[in-house]
C-alpha cells in the first residue's frame, strides 16, 4: 500500500475499518486519474480486466454486500443474465458517473456500519454454492472482506495502469494528492 491508513481514535474499531475501506476504495479510484473513458475502458493483457470494468465492479460490489446486510432489495443484482456487464461500462456510463455513484454507496455504508448496533450484529448469505447452508456473516465480517474485496482489485488496477501508460501507485497518489 503506497499511503498512510490514519489511525481512528484509540479503541475506535469501526472508524478503523471505514478508514481502511477508504483507503481501498481510494486506490482503486487512483487508477483511473487522467485516463480518457477509451482509455479506461482499454485491456492491455489477456486479462479481460480493464479499469472502468474494475471500478464499476467494486462499485456494485459494494451495493451489494450492503444491500445483503440491511436485508433490503438490490436494484442492480446480478444473475447470469446480466454478469458479463458487471466488468464494462455499457450504454451512457461513464467513469465520472460511476465515481459519484460509488461516492453515494460509500458513504451509505459509512452511515449504516456507524449506525448498526454492533460490529457482532449478523445477517444471512443468500443461498450459492459458495456460502454455507444458512451461513452468516457480522458487520464486521463485513467490512474485513470490503477491504479484501478492494484490495485485491486495487492490485489488479494497479497492473492495468502501470501497463496502459507506466504510472505507478506512487504516481498515482501524487497526482491525486496535486
Amino acid at each position: 500500500m503506497v499511503t498512510h491508513v490514519p489511525s481512528a481514535a484509540h479503541g475506535d474499531e469501526r472508524g478503523a475499518l471505514l478508514l481502511f475501506v477508504e483507503a481501498q476504495r481510494g486506490a482503486v479510484r487512483r487508477s483511473v486519474i487522467g485516463l480518457t473513458e477509451e482509455q479506461a475502458a482499454s485491456r492491455p493483457s489477456a486479462s479481460a480486466l480493464s479499469l472502468s470494468g474494475l471500478l464499476k465492479h467494486v462499485a456494485e460490489c459494494e451495493l451489494n454486500w450492503l444491500r445483503m446486510a440491511q436485508q433490503r432489495p438490490n436494484a442492480r443484482q446480478r444473475d447470469q443474465s446480466n454478469w458479463h456487464e458487471s466488468f464494462r461500462l455499457v450504454g451512457d456510463e461513464s467513469i465520472e458517473g460511476t465515481l459519484a455513484f460509488w461516492d453515494e454507496v460509500a458513504l451509505e455504508t459509512e452511515e449504516f456500519i456507524r449506525k448498526v448496533p454492533s460490529l457482532d450484529d449478523t445477517f444471512p448469505l443468500p443461498e450459492a454454492p459458495w456460502f454455507p447452508k444458512d451461513g452468516q456473516v457480522s458487520m464486521r465480517w463485513l467490512m474485513i472482506h470490503l477491504v479484501e474485496e478492494f484490495a485485491r482489485h486495487a492490485g489488479h488496477a494497479d497492473i492495468v495502469r502501470e501497463s496502459l501508460d507506466g504510472k505507478t501507485a506512487f504516481e498515482l497518489v501524487a497526482l491525486a494528492n496535486g
